[in-house]
């Protein structure tokens, strides 16, 4: 869906919670809770007080890599953002250029062959776009270097990324900010450097103290892995194949939690992209890995989530489809409406939007109160 809306620049998120002001957190961001078309303001640190025991959250548990390095094609600079590495060992990057303002902007004119010069002696030579619909992302192999058979095999890319790269950055956020704020605290590294090119940002705003307080209450934490890539900041691109990881517990949770009445809460698109590729037509939750392709569209709906914690994403963002998936049109059109009135900060170091099921005149809740 794209959603008739104009989001003003100054609802964007430049900083982290946490710096706007003394004594912050990162859980002081607010949380708009959708019930079918219901809507209801909250501050996160409330969360405990919206869920039930016996509710699961699903959790992505992927560290975010400092993913963007500088480097040069010819004369000119370019930032590479590495975006995904590949089961053959290249990587689908994404060239953009300078803007003069320590951000980048989209690259016109990238094309087969083309090599960058990178740090370290390494180069990286495109090959081919990624999808033949787009070239934003391309295949890219990495040679050279002291590395030798380890830059081949795509190895080398995780320690030039410890030892020269960055977070990315987009032109909405004020400056440039050290890895340890695009780290969640669900984030667990992994053994061969994989994660995520953008932090899984719906579960920024969670601190230790929020999840001993669910966990205290009686809700259940499900972990998945799915490694983000790139995302299309400027042509809302539906998401391309990512790697994940649905343990064997997890599926148990998940599937106990279905059996018992609990309801299932993905916390990001990304947790909803990994479970729900796991999710068979009967609805039952098995243990996989690999990649998914799966887009989760209005049309194919969702098998296992029954609800949804994500950030505000743009009008025409392609995720707005799995949220309407999650709740329905007209319960995402009515919280855009509403978190415009209300000035709710958007992107990844803004506030947070909660969509659950529609409750019935009979339904219990756990007041916050």
């Amino acid at each position: 869906m794209t959603l008739a809306l104009r989001v003003p620049e100054q609802l964007s998120a430049r900083v982290p919670a946490e710096q706007r002001g003394p004594g912050l957190d990162r859980d002081a961001v607010r949380l708009l809770v959708s019930r079918g078309t219901e809507v209801t303001q909250h501050a996160f640190r409330e969360l405990p007080g919206l869920l039930r025991a016996g509710d699961v959250l699903v959790v992505n548990t992927s560290p975010t890599l400092a993913a963007a390095v500088d480097g040069a094609v010819g004369d000119a600079r370019v930032v590479v953002h590495f975006s995904t590495c590949g089961d053959d060992g290249r990587w689908a990057v994404e060239l953009r250029e300078p803007d003069g303002r320590g951000t980048t902007r989209a690259r016109a004119g990238t094309y087969a062959g083309e090599e960058v010069r990178l740090p370290c002696r390494l180069r990286l030579l495109l090959q081919e776009p990624v999808s033949a619909g787009s070239g934003r992302l391309w295949w890219a192999r990495v040679s050279g270097g002291a590395a030798g058979a380890a830059a081949a095999s795509g190895r080398a890319v995780p320690g030039l990324l410890r030892e020269y790269g960055r977070p990315i950055r987009y032109s909405y956020t004020e400056r440039d900010q050290p890895l340890s704020v695009y780290q969640t605290v669900f984030a667990v590294p992994s053994p061969d450097g994989a994660g995520s090119a953008e932090m899984p940002s719906a579960g920024r705003p969670f601190t230790a103290r929020t999840v001993l307080e669910l966990v205290r209450r009686g809700v259940q934490f499900a972990p998945v892995t799915l490694h983000t890539g790139v995302a299309s900041a400027e042509a809302h691109e539906p998401p391309y194949p990512e790697r994940f990881a649905v343990p064997e517990a997890t599926a148990r949770s998940v599937n106990a939690a279905r059996a018992g009445g609990g309801r299932v809460v993905a916390v990001g698109t990304t947790a909803v992209r990994a479970v729900e590729s796991a999710a068979g037509a009967d609805g039952v939750v098995r243990a996989r890995a690999g990649w998914t392709e799966l887009v989760v569209t209005p049309e194919r709906g969702v098998r296992v989530v029954d609800g949804l914690l994500t950030g505000l994403h743009e009008p025409q963002a392609s995720h707005l489809l799995m949220l309407e998936a999650v709740a329905g049109a007209a319960a995402v059109r009515r919280a855009y409406e509403e978190a415009l009135r209300g000035r709710y900060l958007w992107h990844e170091f803004g506030d947070v939007h909660l969509l659950l099921p529609e409750e019935g005149p009979h339904t219990e809740h756990c007041s916050s109160n």
